[in-house]
């Protein structure tokens, strides 16, 4: 089996590079091998423009049997826990458009610039319809956005905007559209560091999200190497 396994950045995923290191072969283009499973980590960048870009460039070349996205997250939901592990089976882009001269923002589907029913999207949304099907984690519904909100005017618009958004994150629907158009089953992964509220760096439990997110990556990696009874 072949995993493509993408993050924005090496430190959120840096115990799970460690045990690659430590327990599978590297060859010299970077895959980990371990048996019959093979691991390639990708590491884009943060934001979805350079993931885009990078699986855009990756999957030209190449077709994994499967694509994991891992990194960190912001919580809405406050039934959430800090340091909790879910898989986000629903994500839209949600800051592409245009802001009125009274605040309201306004999207591209709505001011009528793309289809909302255009595959892959299903009324502006992107949905792993086999990963919510097939749930191994708890399931959520992200946003993806160039800027994460800090603000208590902006997490309110937000929220009214899209009160289905559990979580936020900078990449996630980046990679459900590159992985929906190329046809590619996918899971998208994510811990959560902080809950979306009024900034406050201090609250944030990044290493209890780091460390836990990782210890469930290396779990599917050991399980998915194992030999078959």
């Amino acid at each position: 089996m072949h995993i493509l396994l993408v993050a924005a950045t090496p430190f959120e995923i840096a115990p799970l590079l460690a045990h690659l290191e430590r327990h599978f072969e590297k060859s010299p283009d970077g895959t980990f091998t371990q048996e019959g499973l093979s691991v390639f980590p990708l590491v884009t960048g943060v934001g979805p423009v350079v993931t885009a870009w990078h699986l855009g460039r990756f999957f030209a070349r190449y077709r994994p049997d499967w694509a994991l996205h891992l990194g960190v997250a912001g919580a809405f939901d406050r039934s959430l826990a800090l340091g909790e592990v879910v898989q986000i089976v629903a994500d839209r882009f949600a800051d592409v458009g245009v802001e009125e001269a009274d605040g309201r923002f306004i999207d591209i589907f709505e001011l009528g610039l793309a289809n909302p029913n255009e595959p892959p999207f299903e009324e502006g949304w992107l949905r792993n319809v086999a990963g919510a099907e097939t749930p191994f984690l708890p399931t959520v519904t992200g946003i993806t956005v160039s800027r994460v909100h800090g603000s208590e005017h902006t997490i309110k618009a937000i929220e009214q905007k899209y009160p289905q958004a559990q979580v936020e994150t900078m990449e996630s629907a980046a990679f459900f559209y590159a992985c929906l158009q190329a046809e590619l089953p996918f899971s998208e992964i994510r811990s959560l560091s902080n809950y979306v509220e009024p900034r406050r760096r201090e609250a944030w439990k990044l290493d209890l999200a780091i460390e836990q997110l990782n210890a469930v990556a290396i779990e599917m990696l050991q399980f998915l190497s194992a030999p078959l009874a």
